[in-house]
Formats: C-alpha cells, sequence, structure tokens
C-alpha cells in the first residue's frame, strides 16, 4: 500500500532536525549562549563575511532547485490522468512519431473513448512541429532565430476539451483555418493574402508580447508561423502546461507547411476515467500491435520527461554541493582562527570547571549560529523567485527537445533542502575547529 505524506512534513522534518540539534547543544553545554553571541559580535567582519558565503549557497541553491521544481510542475500539470496518447511504434517522442491517416477514425470508434453530448468522440487527431522564427533584432546586429511549437490540430474545441483547456480571449480559429488580412485595400486585380489563423498558448503570448512592447498578444496580431504569416484568433489558457507555449493552427494547414499533410504526429483518447485510461491502453497495445502503433496513458508520457527532471535535480545537488565545499571551508577558517585567538579564554573555561566536550559544544554552537545567520537571508533572498516567469529548454524522451515558459516554484522540498545544507555546513565547517578547541590543555593555553 502506498502512503502518501502532507508535502508540509518535508519543511517541518529538516526544521525540527534543526531545532533539535541547537536544543542539544544548548541545554548539554553549560557554557553560557551569551559568551558564543558575544564572541561572534566583536569579531563582526569575519562573521559577517562567512555567513555571506553561506547566504550565496543558500540563494541559488534554492534558485536552481525553483526552476526544477518549476519544469516538474509543468510536466505534471500536462498529463491528464484519463488521456491515452497514440504513437508511432519505436517513437518515444511525438515530434519522432508518424501515423497514417487511417488511425484516427479507428482509433475514435474504439470502446471507451469518451463521447460529446452532439455524439462526437473525443479524439484529438495531431500534428506537432519546430518551426523557426526569426527574432526581432536591432539594426546593425546579427540576425537570430528561435524555436517555437507548432501544433495542427482538426477541431480545436474537442482538441481543448481533450487537453482541458479553454481561452482567455478572442476565439477558436473557422473550419477553414484561414482568414483574409484586412491589412490594406487591394484593387480587383489583386487576391488578398491569406492568414492562418492561430491561437497562441498564454505563456507564449506574454513573451512574444513583451518583445512588442505589450504585456501579451491580444487577438489581431501578426506572428510567423515558418514561411506564412498568421494572425491571432484567440489567447489559449494553459501558462502552467507545456501547451501554453505552444501555437495551435488547423492541421491542414501546418501538415501542408512543414510537409507532414499525409500524416499525424499523435493521436489522443479521452477515457472516462483514469482507470479506464489504463484499461483502454492495454487494450490498445494488444489490439494494435501489429499496426505499428504504439499506446500509453498520457500520465505514463510525460512522467517519462520528469525523468529528465530528476537528472536535472541530481546535477544542482551535485554542483550545490561543491559550493557547500566552499562555505564549510569559509567556516572552518574563521573558527580556527577564533581558536587561535581565544586560547586564553579556552584556558580559564577548563580552569573553571568546563570540560572539555562542554569547550567542544561552545564552538560548534557558534559555527551553526553562523551558518544560521546566512540560511535564514539566503531563504529569504531564495523565497522571492517563487512564481517568477521564466523560459526555457527542456529535453524530452528520445533527445527532444520543447521550449517551454513556466513558473519558478519554491516549495516545501525547496525550503527543506536549503534548511538542510545549512545545517550541514555549519556542523560540518565547525567541527574540525571544536575539536581542536576541546584538546587544548588548560596550562597551555593560559601561557
Amino acid at each position: 500500500m502506498k502512503y502518501d505524506l502532507p508535502r508540509w512534513l518535508s519543511v517541518a522534518a529538516p526544521l525540527a532536525v534543526a531545532a533539535v540539534v541547537a536544543s542539544g547543544l544548548l541545554l548539554t553545554g553549560r557554557v553560557p549562549a551569551s559568551y558564543s553571541i558575544r564572541n561572534l559580535c566583536v569579531r563582526w567582519k569575519a562573521t559577517t563575511l562567512t555567513a555571506l558565503a553561506f547566504t550565496i549557497v543558500v540563494a541559488l541553491l534554492m534558485f536552481m532547485h525553483a526552476f526544477a521544481t518549476g519544469i516538474g510542475r509543468l510536466s505534471e500539470r500536462s498529463a491528464q490522468p484519463a488521456n491515452v496518447i497514440c504513437l508511432a511504434h519505436g517513437a518515444s517522442d511525438e515530434v519522432y512519431s508518424s501515423l497514417p491517416m487511417s488511425a484516427a477514425g479507428e482509433l475514435a470508434l474504439q470502446e471507451g473513448v469518451v463521447r460529446e453530448s452532439d455524439g462526437r468522440p473525443l479524439c484529438s487527431s495531431e500534428v506537432y512541429f519546430f518551426a523557426s522564427q526569426s527574432l526581432p533584432m536591432p539594426e546593425g546586429q546579427r540576425a537570430r532565430s528561435r524555436f517555437i511549437q507548432i501544433r495542427g490540430v482538426e477541431e480545436p474545441d474537442i482538441s481543448a476539451r481533450v487537453h482541458n483547456l479553454e481561452l482567455i480571449s478572442g476565439t477558436w480559429f473557422g473550419k477553414s483555418g484561414v482568414r483574409e488580412s484586412a491589412q490594406r485595400e487591394f484593387t480587383s486585380s489583386e487576391v488578398a493574402p491569406l492568414l492562418v489563423e492561430a491561437v497562441v498558448g498564454e505563456g507564449l503570448a506574454h513573451e512574444l508580447g513583451m518583445e512588442l512592447g505589450k504585456t501579451s498578444l491580444e487577438p489581431g496580431d501578426l506572428i510567423s508561423i515558418g514561411p506564412r504569416t498568421g494572425v491571432v484568433a484567440g489567447i489559449m489558457r494553459g501558462a502552467e502546461s507545456t501547451f501554453g507555449s505552444e501555437v495551435w493552427a488547423k492541421r491542414q494547414l501546418v501538415g501542408e507547411i512543414f510537409h507532414k499533410k499525409e500524416m499525424y504526429t499523435s493521436i489522443v483518447l479521452r477515457a472516462a476515467s483514469p482507470d479506464a485510461a489504463k484499461t483502454l491502453a492495454e487494450r490498445l497495445s494488444r489490439d494494435f500491435k501489429r499496426s505499428a502503433i504504439s499506446v500509453q496513458t498520457e500520465a505514463d508520457y510525460f512522467a517519462r520527461m520528469a525523468e529528465t527532471n530528476q537528472q536535472l535535480l541530481d546535477s544542482i545537488y551535485c554542483v550545490s554541493g561543491i559550493m557547500a565545499l566552499g562555505g564549510v571551508l569559509g567556516v572552518m577558517n574563521t573558527m580556527f582562527a577564533a581558536v587561535r585567538q581565544r586560547k586564553g579564554d579556552i584556558g580559564v573555561l577548563r580552569v573553571l570547571g568546563f570540560a572539555r566536550w562542554q569547550v567542544l559544544v561552545s564552538f560548534l554552537l557558534e559555527s551553526l549560529l553562523i551558518a544560521a545567520l546566512g540560511g535564514v537571508v539566503g531563504c529569504t533572498l531564495g523565497c522571492l523567485v517563487h512564481g517568477t516567469t521564466t523560459n526555457s529548454v527542456v529535453e524530452t524522451t528520445g533527445g527532444g527537445v520543447k521550449r517551454v515558459s513556466f513558473e519558478m516554484v519554491v516549495d516545501g522540498d525547496t525550503v527543506a533542502a536549503a534548511v538542510l545544507f545549512t545545517l550541514a555546513m555549519g556542523l560540518l565547517g565547525g567541527a574540525l575547529p571544536a575539536l581542536s578547541a576541546m584538546r587544548q590543555k588548560p596550562v597551555e593555553a593560559l601561557r
């Protein structure tokens, strides 16, 4: 049986560990805590510089963790648990898939596919492609371009229902998928150019709008779709999913523009429930095994994208560990200097009857106080990135990439990682100097 623990435990557990360690040091050490605090204040320059190193490490850790968490949330929220996605056999990503057009009708009629009240099956037949788009550059600078994601769909309202998307403004594109340009008047001998109607995801609309000097694209704005000019028909909600970074247009037009006219890259079916989706995926995998069609739930498809995100997290922890080593060495250097400067104090404490381990606790407490000071400031700075929108290129299964817009997320796991790193750096950095202070002999220390 699987137990899902509440997310607040990820924050509470490290804080509880830190509180237990600090309380244990305060209760077991007879040296007053005010003594340690006074020494830190006297050496305020060294204390400040060492705490600053902790601040930088913790803030950078939280920033990178929030970045990875934002990508992970994006992948999770892109998947609809009741959806089943069909790709070509052997294709791990839809950009590499190629399905025959005859497959759509056969799959849509399968038992278990939900239907609308008008009888239309919730089946989205799609063509997915990357298109190069030129970036607006100041005159004299080298031309640059980027890739944007184009998705061609047959019936936008059905595809929106399948992917649980809705419009913020404007309308879906019409049956023809094109409209005449209204930019200028035409003579009777001229033919008005046809613009490709497009629906733009919320995240991409904000990004493209900022390049035009406004907060977001609006219906009626022009965008480039490969070699064709498109007009924005509507803005699609979806900043929390990969679809928020896509451009949707008529499937026939997208296929014609990018030479995928007689094929689909993916077919997505909606089942009645997540359990029904698993059953449908298993049955279709068995029935269509000889048709070179691979079927899986959408949750499994996007989960494989999350595996790449886990590799990113592992890299972040590795880099943070290297940076943390610098923080450990910094506090170690500060505490060793304190031990050298306070040999007389250590001797007096031993003569007054304080045990060696109590001297160790006193110096270890100072190290943790420096770490706590830098950690609190670092956590505060790190929390400021929560909700910040950014753009990135993420790798999908099979080596594909998606350019996505998403919000960075500072959650319980991010704070927990920062707290644990702070505690570990404070303990490791203060352990050797504290042991050195503990080994000081009273007579030699007082000379």
